[in-house]
């Protein structure tokens, strides 16, 4: 017949096992400890994946070269709102650049770049470089709702 083990034998061996397990786990931390080394700086760049190899690779098919992007006309940058002029003064106009939210311009003063507000009619609004050019730009108030 087979004797089983007593709970107190039972607690005795595991904290013989508790005791060799610290023993081994503290001999190990005293002969394993060698110099330290200092860890290296990270001297390399971050490595850069090129984007049309990356597509090439995972089965993308080559786009044709793209083609050089047309400007668009000059007038559909500049929208005209509205006009102040009276005869022989000086005038301003309300104009909207590039979609932006219109301003007010005087007649001789910047709209956008090198391009000014040359002169002002009835329902009209000139822009060019200077008077004398010959690519000056007519802008029209729109027709007003019926």
């Amino acid at each position: 017949m087979v004797k089983t083990p007593s709970p107190a034998s039972l607690v005795a061996g595991l904290l013989w096992l508790l005791a060799a397990l610290s023993a081994g786990y503290w001999v190990l931390q005293i002969l394993g400890r060698g110099a330290l080394e200092p860890v290296p700086a990270a001297g390399r760049q971050p490595i850069q994946a090129e984007a049309s190899a990356v597509a090439r690779a995972l089965g993308a098919v080559p786009e044709a070269a793209p083609q050089a992007a047309v400007a668009p006309p000059l007038s559909s940058r500049f929208r005209l709102i509205g006009l102040a002029a009276q005869p022989g003064q000086q005038g301003a106009a309300l104009i909207a650049v590039d979609g932006q939210p219109p301003r007010p311009v005087l007649v001789g003063a910047v709209v956008d770049g090198d391009l000014r507000l040359l002169s002002v009619g009835r329902r009209v609004a000139r822009i060019g470089r200077d008077a004398n050019d010959p690519a000056a730009l007519d802008i029209n108030l729109p027709e007003p709702p019926e």
